[in-house]
């Protein structure tokens, strides 16, 4: 007789003991922290890096930017692949291609290669962040989850906290140096990659019906790149009114616009618009879209404005950044144990909002002079509104819809997140880039020195290299320029705000999926 084949058939967490699932769950929380860490520990690293490769304001951003969109568009391609394809085979695929882009990273001797390390690093990154949630769940039963969820938060926690400060130290250290901030994670890879050989026994569950949106995923990664690539460039390398910008503009719209007609005939698209077109989520996404882009824009370029702006170390810059990283920290565990008591989540989203403009719109007047407590106090307020809102939104969405739906409705929002993210780290780095190079050729020329023609391109991120004189001009043209970028940033927080103010009220529900709908007989 043949076993019967329900979801309890062959229940992964049956075939492993508490201490076999620890085991486990070590090597792929020691994965999903190096994978975290490759992305804050540059955030303080990042100016000492361009500057060595004479890199421009342009390159500095998409540094950041390239990852962030390898990493999004990728992300629902290895969710599907896990459909597929052995779990553990495809860990131990993204911690190879991770790997391999760190370590060509760190030998990068140019920007540009710098940037196309990152992006293929951003692909094993993706990877990880998806396979390792989807790993978890296959091992361990809904109503157990919870007891290791303590863990995944510690372990994102001491990423966001430790990275920028590890990387300041990393950079001032003279027998390491910036390539350090790559080959650093490496090791550690290694390391994790063996352990879930060795330790990781999951269920492969072979789905026959799943059909892979390549197409979908190539339409909106390529739309939104175009789009990037313009915001990048316009109003330097071109006018707005010309025909590169029609044609960028025009084009990503198209690719855009046919991504959502591939989506509506995909079997399993990689953003199932039947989910985004709930009020809750769609509301949600709005509100996602306009966090990523604040904290992600605003919070990349802190590092740039302690450093080059007010002349601290990358050590210092990394310590200075601690506010905002506690805000989150403190704002996620005490707002989290406030819902779970209440079963309320919208006012605490509305409220982070409200605290996270706040913040930005302070600081929003800062310059290359203003007292650090001053930024400190307005970085705290930013870390407290994301730490209310940015996981609280997803939950939202989660409470909407059935349980055979989360995992594509989470995936939605944080994959709009995550492209919120790319967004404002191009356009707020763009908007940087302008009016650096415009206050510094105008205090170049009112101070009697001739200007270098790239203004804020090459050389003005290489301090070392220019004379005192000119390095006071640099550092008060990024002080100054990097207050405007937040005053964006908290318009962009608005945006938010007001989805945020539309959302349904509700309560949370105690029961693990919704009540299933009576079902209609036929007389």
């Amino acid at each position: 007789m043949s076993a019967p084949t329900t979801s309890t058939a062959v229940p992964a967490a049956e075939d492993m003991s508490h201490r076999q699932i620890l085991e486990a769950l070590s090597g792929l929380l020691l994965v999903l922290f190096v994978a975290l860490l490759s992305s804050t520990v540059v955030s303080t690293a990042l100016p000492k890096i361009i500057g060595s490769l004479n890199g421009s304001q342009t390159q500095y951003t998409w540094v950041v930017t390239a990852t962030l969109l390898t990493a999004t568009a990728t992300t629902p391609i290895w969710g599907k692949l896990a459909d597929l394809f052995s779990k553990k085979l495809l860990v131990q695929i993204a911690i190879v291609v991770f790997v391999l882009g760190s370590v060509i990273a760190g030998f990068s001797q140019t920007a540009g290669q710098l940037i196309a390390a990152r992006a293929f690093q951003g692909i094993g990154v993706g990877g990880l962040q998806a396979l390792v949630q989807v790993v978890i769940a296959a091992m361990i039963p809904p109503r157990e989850r919870g007891r290791y969820n303590g863990y995944l938060g510690g372990v994102m926690a001491l990423a966001t906290v430790g990275g920028p400060l590890l990387g300041g130290l990393i950079v001032d250290t003279s027998w390491l140096g910036w390539r350090w901030c790559f080959f650093v994670g490496v090791p550690f890879a290694v390391v994790a990659l063996i352990l879930l050989q060795l330790t990781l026994h999951v269920h492969t569950e072979r789905r026959s019906n799943v059909k892979i949106d390549y197409l979908g995923a190539a339409l909106i990664a390529a739309g939104v790149s175009v789009l990037l690539i313009w915001v990048s460039f316009v109003d330097g390398s071109f006018a707005w009114a010309s025909w590169q910008t029609y044609t960028m503009v025009g084009g990503s719209l198209v690719l855009l616009a046919l991504a959502v007609v591939v989506e509506k005939r995909a079997a399993e698209p990689v953003v199932p618009l039947e989910i985004v077109r709930e009020r809750t989520t769609a509301l949600s996404i709005v509100a996602s879209l306009a966090v990523g882009m604040a904290m992600f824009g605003g919070a990349v370029f802190l590092g740039q404005y302690f450093q080059i702006g007010r002349g601290y170390s990358p050590t210092e810059a990394g310590l200075l950044t601690i506010p905002l990283m506690a805000g989150v920290l403190l704002s996620s565990i005490i707002v989290g144990r406030i819902i779970t008591k209440t079963g309320q989540i919208k006012p605490y989203i509305i409220g982070g909002l409200v605290v996270l403009f706040a913040g930005f719109a302070l600081l929003g007047t800062i310059d290359h002079q203003t007292s650090l407590v001053f930024v400190g106090f307005g970085m705290l307020l930013v870390g407290l509104g994301v730490g209310a809102s940015m996981q609280n939104l997803v939950l939202a969405v989660q409470n909407t819809v059935p349980l055979r739906n989360i995992g594509a409705a989470s995936s939605t929002v944080a994959f709009f997140r995550s492209m919120g993210g790319a967004i404002g780290v191009s356009v707020l780095g763009a908007v940087l880039a302008r009016r650096v190079t415009d206050q510094i050729t105008h205090d170049l020329a009112a101070a009697g020195v001739p200007a270098s023609g790239d203004g804020g391109g090459s050389s003005s991120l290489n301090l070392a290299a220019l004379p005192e004189a000119v390095q006071h001009i640099v550092r008060a043209a990024y002080g100054d320029a990097t207050g405007h970028i937040f005053l964006i940033s908290a318009a962009i927080a608005v945006l938010g705000l007001v989805a945020a103010i539309f959302l349904p009220r509700s309560t949370l529900r105690t029961s693990l999926d919704l009540p299933e709908k009576p079902v209609e007989t036929e007389a």
